[in-house]
């Protein structure tokens, strides 16, 4: 048995920016932090060594590769010529709730995969291979944030070039820093979910259409640099950067926002919060915001109608947890 644990992350700045229709013109940049909530994967041999058992959301008994009906699961295991395999799928939230839960299932199976064949990739390499698969291989409309920021760990600067490389900065912040920024940070589950894909489609045509559409991206770049220089000296500043860049990006295009969320978000700030977001590409799941201090009680209490989730720090990136 080999069980690999590979973290959510949440964006604070630069999101939309890792699309190959606006990096490869403009080059992108995003914030980045890997989450102490995690998707884990489990694969044995099977049994049954001519056939497989794959459990996540549906129960597959395929007998040959081809038969997989999950894609990442069919690409990856032709890739990595994976047979006869019992192997099963569990995460700490839903899909499609803004937490790059697909990529990090993704970046975890590579992983996975690579213990069950006796090798070793960093995580970097993870990352690539990801992006490989998910965008090059499936022809996902998305981009890149997600699988490095789920692989590496920790709070992350990263940078997508006009080539289609990546570069990565791990930004440095003090213990105490750390537990201001997670003491500050809270996330409410507004419910739903959705397909990243979709919404993701059509932030990328208002792009190629729509000049101030495109000046907000290019701001939220810079936004992803002044935040990764500044959260050096005081993580309070998150607060405003999060409220700058919400409202840059909910007039990206249409869906990314609705009513529900706007009131959510009017009602935290009233209460003390200094800035939020939603995570992912919009439209439903987690409402990010930053209230320090006793405006996290206050915040809290205005939207007693959602739950509540810490935000903790997770500094390893995607790991091998048991391997027997």
């Amino acid at each position: 048995m080999i069980i690999s644990r590979t973290p959510l992350r949440v964006s604070f700045c630069g999101g939309g920016s890792d699309m190959p229709g606006f990096y490869r013109e403009h080059g992108g940049a995003v914030l980045s932090m890997s989450i102490a909530r995690y998707v884990y994967l489990s694969m044995h041999e099977h049994f049954h060594s001519d056939s497989y058992i794959l459990k996540y959301s549906k129960v597959e008994t395929p007998k040959t590769v081809d038969q997989i009906e999950h894609r990442i699961l069919r690409q990856v295991f032709t890739d990595y010529g994976i047979t006869g395999v019992d192997f099963n799928s569990s995460a700490d939230v839903p899909s499609g709730t803004g937490l790059g839960s697909s990529s990090a299932f993704t970046v975890g199976l590579l992983n996975l995969c690579n213990a069950y064949r006796g090798r070793y990739e960093g995580r970097t390499v993870l990352a690539s291979k990801a992006c490989e698969i998910e965008i090059d291989k499936l022809g996902e409309p998305i981009g890149k944030q997600d699988q490095y920021g789920c692989a590496l760990g920790g709070l992350n600067f990263i940078e997508f070039h006009q080539d289609d490389s990546v570069t990565c900065e791990s930004v440095p912040i003090t213990e105490a820093m750390r537990r201001r920024l997670e003491d500050g940070l809270v996330m409410f589950y507004l419910g739903g979910s959705r397909s990243a894909s979709e919404v993701l489609r059509k932030q990328a045509d208002t792009l190629k259409t729509s000049k101030r559409a495109m000046g907000n991206m290019q701001a939220m770049v810079r936004q992803a640099r002044g935040l990764r220089a500044e959260i050096m000296t005081d993580v309070d500043i998150i607060g405003p950067y999060l409220h700058e860049g919400w409202m840059r990006k909910r007039s990206l295009s249409e869906g990314i926002t609705n009513p529900s969320i706007d009131q959510a978000y009017e009602r935290a700030m009233a209460a003390g919060a200094t800035g939020g977001k939603l995570l992912g590409a919009g439209d439903s799941g987690f409402l990010l915001v930053y209230a320090p201090d006793e405006a996290r009680a206050a915040v809290c209490e205005a939207l007693g109608e959602y739950t509540a989730y810490d935000v903790r720090f997770d500094p390893i990136g995607t790991t091998i947890i048991y391997s027997d």
